[in-house]
């Protein structure tokens, strides 16, 4: 009767959670469990072992607890009194045996983890390359608030979207030109800081066609919400195709035209704009002037009155 009660109550909770779990396709804020890309996925296979073992060390105290409690309750004389015991091997073996072999455990998977999923050199991406395999560099630029793909193979820009070739590893250096940002694609690859003056690395393989969301993980200021990117995974001819289209475009993207660029922007309407072609190193460049103390200042009226300043810059898009 008492668990009836009990599954009674759980059940609706149970049905909860079974029917987010088979959104979690669709649904943002489960992307995390839907993985796409080996990053991603190695990354939830080593958060599913932290959590069964603590979730086991947890849970396992807390039966023994409860069983405790109900077996030596004072007055219920379940349990035998022993006034003189003051030693048990047994028990030694339990509570300092369990301890290292979780420990251990966790140990040899952290460190394994660790270099697969180092973000400079992921062996669980590097490990199947030779010198002689495809790939794509791609360098990351975070603005207030947008986001630039510079495409240094083949001469070219892309703001606000990101398309990569399938079955082809994609190496990243990111970079900001103001505060920290959080370069995330949950499906694919996990987030890493995007910090000014400063470079950091990342890495992206997928063997799934298909269009993931982007975003930037860490709050960096009143355009956050729109600081996303959509990242498209297309077959080999099709991203050979969209290259070429990005290589007719008119717009190009120099140094002085970069300092435009980045100057604060919110892309309420989530824009692409393609430059068919940039300056050789304006990634080194950016990085360099940022270091020197560059800065692209907020104007005081977008965080004053946003949403009219919002509605301002809506009017007289830009790129």
């Amino acid at each position: 009767m008492y668990m009836n009660k009990v599954w009674r109550l759980a059940a609706p909770w149970m049905a909860l959670l079974v029917g987010l779990w088979s959104s979690q396709a669709d649904a943002g804020i489960f992307w995390i469990f839907d993985p796409k890309g080996v990053m991603a996925d190695t990354n939830l296979k080593y958060m599913i072992i932290d959590v069964l073992v603590m979730g086991a060390i947890v849970g396992i105290t807390a039966l023994l607890v409860v069983w405790f409690m109900w077996r030596y309750h004072k007055g219920k004389n379940r349990g035998s009194y022993h006034p003189e015991w003051s030693h048990s091997n047994a028990i030694e073996v339990v509570v300092w045996g369990i301890p290292i072999v979780a420990v251990g455990f966790l140990a040899y998977f952290a460190v394994k983890g660790t270099f697969e999923l180092n973000p400079y050199n992921p062996t669980v991406i590097t490990k199947n390359m030779t010198p002689q395999s495809q790939r794509v560099d791609v360098d990351v630029i975070a603005t207030d608030w947008q986001w630039l793909f510079v495409y240094p193979q083949y001469h070219m820009a892309v703001a606000n979207e990101l398309v990569l070739p399938v079955d082809t590893p994609a190496f990243f250096r990111l970079t900001s030109t103001s505060v920290t940002s959080g370069f995330f694609i949950p499906q694919l690859v996990g987030m890493i800081d995007v910090m000014p003056g400063m470079r950091t690395k990342n890495a992206l393989y997928t063997t799934h066609v298909g269009e993931y969301q982007g975003i930037c993980s860490d709050y960096a200021g009143a355009g956050t919400s729109w600081m996303t990117f959509k990242t498209k995974i297309v077959p080999q001819a099709e991203f050979t195709q969209w290259v070429q289209q990005v290589k007719a475009s008119p717009k190009i993207m120099t140094e002085a035209s970069f300092d435009r660029y980045a100057e604060p922007y919110i892309n309420v309407h989530h824009r692409v704009a393609y430059f068919s072609q940039v300056p050789d190193g304006l990634f080194d460049h950016v990085m360099m002037e940022v270091m020197d103390g560059k800065t692209w200042p907020i104007p005081p009226m977008m965080t004053e009155n946003m949403v009219a300043y919002m509605a301002k810059q809506s009017a007289e898009h830009r790129d």
